[in-house]
């Protein structure tokens, strides 16, 4: 009977150890996450998101990728892991990435304040994104990763162009023809009317050129005018996040603009996208199959093709608000972490 009620109390444990960690199915969608933490709170609310479906056992977030080189990027990135309970995530730097916002960047803020948990000791010790995104696709199973990159292209590019290493004798291009399902990324402009060279399209224009040409894999770009009027609510901000007194993500909301605010969704997006597709056409609609060109003023031009495999997002009215509706449903969620 002792021994009966230990392979129990063994069993309750590690399921509570589970909903701690986030449940891995066979069904969770593996995901890296690339991102410009720090130029926009839209990163902030796209990688609560991508914490909830960790929970929930809907994707097990394999690493978290920063292509913003101020190292407040990467601070915050390890005091969001830390907060929402997975601070064992692995995180990688850029050097010598791109210009873009400088200085106080809301991460910037948010990581002078010490009283936040953190897990590591010395962020300039930490990995290359281009060296933990090899490392990470490596040790995975065959065309089973998505990348999700909301920020400049300038990792994926490095990825792409990276030569056979101790870490593995692929180029960047074969181990990602072997191991990634497909990119799902936040990048363009695809309006005929008002067609503009988008930001993370314009900051490292010819890393998003070398992506759209030599990706070897499928992509699906949810475009700027996808997220432009699909807006979080800065009274969400406000009243539903109550439960804790400091939160990093409502302090970083806070120091990116003046509140009350509604921000933009474009990188909420991309990862909705990559975790619950699109929704049997009640989020989003898709693009015809085809191919997709930068031009030399950082501009996106999209030609269908039968043979093309790159694809771009699209939103009626009512997808709009089904889409809205949903990340309020999420980023609204108490982490279950803090869940008394």
């Amino acid at each position: 009977m002792k021994k009966v009620f230990l392979i129990f109390t063994a069993l309750l444990f590690m399921g509570c150890s589970s909903v701690m960690k986030g449940l891995k199915t066979d069904k969770a969608v593996k995901i890296i996450f690339d991102t410009d933490m720090g130029n926009d709170i839209d990163d902030g609310l796209a990688l609560d998101m991508l914490y909830k479906y960790v929970e929930d056992g809907k994707v097990d977030l394999l690493a978290i990728t920063s292509n913003k080189k101020e190292s407040g990027s990467t601070e915050y990135l390890d005091i969001m892991n830390n907060f929402y309970g997975f601070p064992n995530v692995p995180i990688g730097k850029i050097t010598d990435g791109p210009d873009s916002k400088k200085g106080d960047h809301f991460a910037f803020n948010v990581s002078q304040d010490k009283s936040y948990k953190r897990s590591i000791k010395d962020y300039d010790k930490i990995p290359e994104s281009v060296d933990l995104l090899r490392k990470t696709l490596q040790k995975h199973k065959n065309n089973s990763v998505v990348i999700v990159a909301v920020g400049f292209s300038s990792n994926l590019s490095r990825l792409l162009d990276s030569k056979p290493d101790d870490i593995s004798p692929l180029t960047g291009k074969e181990l990602i023809a072997k191991k990634v399902k497909y990119l799902c990324m936040m990048a363009g402009d695809f309006r005929p009317e008002r067609k503009h060279s988008e930001y993370n399209v314009r900051l490292d224009k010819q890393s998003a050129q070398n992506v759209f040409k030599n990706w070897p894999t499928k992509i699906v770009t949810s475009p700027f005018e996808v997220g432009l009027d699909i807006k979080y609510p800065g009274s969400s901000i406000s009243k539903d996040f109550t439960y804790v007194k400091k939160h990093p993500l409502v302090k970083g909301y806070e120091a990116f603009a003046k509140m009350p605010y509604d921000r933009q969704t474009w990188d909420l997006t991309s990862v909705l996208y990559a975790v619950e597709g699109d929704g049997n056409g009640k989020y989003f609609s898709l693009s015809s199959a085809g191919n997709i060109e930068v031009q030399e003023d950082s501009k996106t031009v999209y030609e269908p093709s039968a043979k093309g495999n790159r694809y771009y997002l699209k939103v009626n009215e009512e997808q709009k608000k089904a889409v809205a509706n949903r990340f309020l449903e999420i980023i609204t969620r108490v982490p279950k972490v803090l869940e008394k």
